[in-house]
């Protein structure tokens, strides 16, 4: 029977499937009508209101307004250079008479929550209605005109010292503050009628807003995304003024949290009746070569005051490479219908067959396929509303002896962790910068990235699609024990669950999402019972948002007989697995101290599936080289081994890691030697604003494979011969520019994927070592500096395989530089990346040079940005002028709106020669 109603749907769908092509190829006018039958200006409309804010904030925290959330504890402890695994602690309790907003802002988050007696109700009142920023008639013209994405604090300038405002912990930029922005919405009459919404998808944070002079509501947390109803203030017409206030705490972040409306804020525009917020759920099964099952969920929101009996039809085309859609036709689901009350809401679920379907995969070995499901809301015969959602068909399977399967072949996770600051540009988003920092990644043989620790951009997760990436999607950091005195244990009792359901509404369609996380070295593995139940409750609500994808937490101390892995679907490991300080030098710490654990997990929870969310937290300042070099093959960081606290600089022999982490080649042995563990996400892809451990006198991180600026530092190269093991590759280090150490022990390690190597110093072969098991460099730790020329001749299987060659270079006499690109888009958004080189006359970068270099720029573009990757480095990321660091130096460019034309950027810096680059701006 199950057969042949099988049958029955599948000829049922090639039905409705031949019969919309032919209709749309005989009668081509159909497609239009389909697009726009009934009244147009009904239909959805999505616009970036991105452009034109007004910008105010406050210079001190003592001069702000009186409009807060809520009462925050004082800070009595400023220390932030702490181990970032210290045992977070119990929250401080709290109770005030004064005025607090809160009561307002609950409300928006409704939706999100389950229980309805669970609802908050909105008190009567105007809160902060009669304040100056917030009517009207304002006038705010003296206030700084901005575009979002904007990041307040990113221009700086840098705090310095250690008594500093805001330590290197948060970036040591002005993130902390009261800030407001205004808007001025231009409502045609013609919108009466319609439901009117505000889409942000980043505020940071504890976002309150105002439209017309009434309080709307708002959203506590900074990094996820949502909408408020600006329906019941809107006055059509005319003008309408949107006011927003962003209070942003010091000491609320381990990281830099960025400032600011720094995400892309967008007005949506519908019929009253329309799909719900993220109202679409997309579910693959039965998936092979041959055919798969495509199952759909459509929610629909009726905001008239009478019902409404609608129907709903979805077809879905295949989306090209760039996101274009294919106006070929590859199915049709069955018409749904669905008598929604007044006021309510309503879902209805189909499914339909596509045969031979493109599948979904990470590359190299698969190809991220897409497809676009759009969903037309009818009533009374026309459409009033249509809704697009990307998604992909894959199968995935966690199996616990082979780790994470996809359309049936093993993809072990050569992951990245990823902060979501974008270096030099800081929190605001951009899609073009995120994508460099995915594509390098790739050309290392990264194949997944692990969201750190928070809800990233949505537009970060339609790169992760598009390029083929692997995602673990995190929510929390904390939950009710705090790591910093104003982080997200404030606000975790009351906002956990509209949180958590609304990153994964958001995200769930995405199908480089395979696993959700939502805790991050949570303090409550500390609290035994505790943990467990708190967990409990977490996963409960993502088993009631999303039963096809796992869900875990980062346990960094944790072990198998402890309450929270019995609750999570996966283990997730934080530097367990290779075990924490072990080393003699250890015995005695109050830190934690933990063998290695994969094992145990192992044994414990034979059933699941084993993953090291955090591995290494390796350190290293790029071309830095720092002597004596350690013999064994992990160290922790101190003055003489690896470390110099004088310059606040790490080696990059890359043998040197925090001390609960490891080096790379003590992750990969550990690994290699337990195949039932599905992979890592190495801590961190790049160097990221912030938690600048182990100096935090610094700006930013010393953990990336790749430095703030986007340049590979010699680990790159360590996790390229592992990861690409196809890829004919030999890397030498250190640089050959010693002068001081003639004579001097100077190792030379080498990074390849194959499995043998010569070395030659000035042509005299330092002989030919072979790999060995476990090993993944190879080493001459004996040789003695004289200036020249060294060379490595790789082999694999006796066969030559990759060579290399570097060499003591002359002075600095000249400045390299190139694009990234030499066509750019003249829409405001797309960048270019100028790398500057310092050279010799030979064209040889000069790897300890640090000239002054000076960028101009001619044409329809501005330079926003420039870098070096040095972490000590204090120079505002906006100074046109900026050090090379270790001989090369970065420019940021971007095109004006709607110029095209020829930009030039000019580089120059005394006593070089200096270079053009030009971009064509389109």
């Amino acid at each position: 029977m199950f057969q042949k109603n099988k049958r029955f749907q599948q000829n049922l769908n090639i039905f409705l499937t031949l019969f919309w092509c032919i209709i749309s190829i005989i009668f081509p006018a159909v497609n239009a009508l389909s697009q726009s039958a009934g009244n147009t200006e009904s239909l959805r409309e999505r616009i970036s209101i991105n452009q034109g804010w007004r910008f105010f904030k406050y210079d001190s925290i003592s001069l702000t307004d009186k409009l807060i959330y809520d009462v925050r504890p004082e800070v009595a402890d400023r220390q932030e250079n702490r181990v970032a695994d210290a045992r977070p602690t119990e929250a401080v309790g709290l109770q005030t008479s004064q005025k607090i907003l809160k009561p307002w802002i609950l409300p928006s988050g409704n939706d999100f929550i389950k229980d309805p007696a669970k609802r908050f109700t909105r008190p009567d009142g105007n809160p902060g209605g009669d304040f100056l920023f917030i009517r009207e008639g304002f006038d705010d013209h003296s206030w700084e005109s901005v575009d979002l994405p904007h990041d307040w604090a990113i221009k700086g300038p840098f705090y310095e010292g250690w008594d500093a405002e805001v330590g290197g912990g948060m970036g040591r930029l002005p993130v902390h503050g009261v800030a407001w922005y205004r808007k001025k919405l231009d409502i045609p009459a013609s919108d009466k009628g319609k439901s009117i919404i505000l889409e942000v998808e980043g505020a940071m944070s504890y976002a309150m807003v105002w439209f017309n002079g009434q309080m709307v509501g708002g959203w506590p947390y900074g990094y996820n995304s949502w909408q408020l109803d600006l329906t019941p203030y809107i006055k059509p017409g005319g003008a309408n003024q949107l006011a927003i206030r962003l209070d942003n705490p010091n000491h609320s972040a381990r990281w830099y949290p960025g400032g600011g409306l720094y995400r892309n804020v967008w007005l949506l525009k519908t019929h009253p009746v329309h799909v719900s917020q993220w109202g679409t759920f997309i579910t693959t099964s039965g998936v092979s070569l041959k055919e798969a099952t495509v199952n759909l969920e459509v929610a629909v929101d009726n905001e008239m005051d009478k019902d409404a009996d609608v129907e709903i039809i979805t077809r879905i085309y295949a989306l090209d490479k760039e996101g274009k859609r294919d106006e070929q036709l590859v199915a049709v689901f069955p018409t749904a219908k669905a008598l929604i009350a007044a006021g309510e809401n309503s879902s209805v679920k189909c499914s339909v067959v596509i045969n031979g379907p493109k599948l979904w995969g990470p590359q190299p070995t698969k190809v991220p396929n897409m497809y676009v499901a759009v969903t037309k809301v009818m009533l009374n015969g026309k459409v009033i509303d249509n809704y697009e959602t990307p998604f992909g068909i894959r199968s995935i399977k966690f199996d616990p002896q082979n780790g994470i399967l996809v359309n049936g072949e093993k993809i072990p996770v050569k992951g990245v962790n990823q902060h979501h600051d974008l270096g030099a540009l800081g929190a605001a988003f951009n899609a073009r910068a995120a994508e460099r920092q995915l594509e390098i990644l790739r050309e290392m043989g990264c194949n997944a990235i692990r969201m750190a620790h928070n809800p990233p951009a949505p537009e970060l997760l339609d790169l992760t699609d598009r390029m083929g990436f692997l995602v673990m999607d995190e929510i929390f950091d904390s939950w009710e024990r705090k790591k910093t005195p104003h982080d997200f244990h404030l606000i975790f009792p009351e906002w956990h669950e509209q949180d958590l359901r609304a990153m994964i509404r958001r995200d769930r369609n995405h199908p480089s999402v395979i696993i959700w996380s939502f805790g991050n070295e949570v303090g409550e593995q500390y609290t035994g019972e505790a943990s467990g139940m708190v967990a409990n409750r977490l996963h409960e609500i993502v088993r009631d948002e999303d039963t096809t994808r796992p869900a875990t937490s980062a346990m960094n101390f944790a072990k198998p007989d402890m309450p929270l892995p019995a609750e999570l679907d996966i283990i997730s490991l934080n530097y367990q697995g290779e075990g924490i300080r072990q080393a003699p030098e250890f015995e005695g710490t109050d830190r934690i101290r933990t063998p290695p654990q994969y094992p145990a997990f192992h044994a414990k929870f034979p059933g699941k599936v084993i993953l090291s969310s955090e591995t290494a937290s390796a350190f290293s300042s790029r071309g830095v080289y720092i002597f004596p070099v350690t013999a064994d093959n992990s160290s922790p960081v101190r003055d003489g081994r690896g470390g110099d606290s004088k310059i606040a600089q790490v080696s990059s022999y890359e043998l040197y890691a925090v001390d609960f982490g490891s080096s790379v080649d003590k992750v990969f042995a550990s690994i290699e030697k337990h195949p039932f563990v599905a992979g890592e996400f190495v801590w961190t892809g790049w160097d990221y604003i912030g938690e600048p451990t182990p100096y935090y006198s610094s700006r930013s991180s010393y953990c990336g494979i790749i430095d703030l600026a986007g340049f590979k530092k010699d680990r790159f190269y360590l996790y390229q011969s592992h990861w690409r093991p196809d890829l004919p590759m030999v890397h030498i280090l250190p640089h050959w520019n010693w002068p001081e150490r003639i004579g001097e022990i100077t190792p030379i390690h080498i990074f390849t994927s194959g499995d043998e190597v010569e070395v030659f110093l000035n042509g005299k072969s330092l002989g030919r070592k072979k790999m060995g098991h476990y090993e993944y460099r190879l080493r001459w730790d004996s040789v003695k500096y004289e200036p020249g020329e060294v060379k490595a001749v790789a082999y694999k299987k006796g066969t030559i395989w990759a060579e290399e060659t570097i060499s003591t270079t002359g002075a600095p006499a000249k400045l390299k530089a190139f694009a990234d690109q030499s066509n750019m888009q003249a829409d405001g958004k797309d960048l270019a990346f100028i790398t500057v080189k310092v050279t010799d006359e030979e064209g040889n970068v000069v790897p300890r040079s640090d000239n002054l270099i000076e960028f101009n720029i001619e044409g329809p573009g501005e330079i926003i940005a420039t870098d070096n990757g040095d972490p000590t480095d204090m120079t505002p990321f906006t100074a046109k002028k900026r050090k090379a660091f270790s001989g090369l130096a970065l420019a940021i460019i971007k095109a004006e709106t709607g110029k095209t034309g020829k930009i030039t950027v000019l580089v120059k810096s005394s006593g070089l020669e200096g270079e053009d680059v030009v971009v064509e701006c389109r």
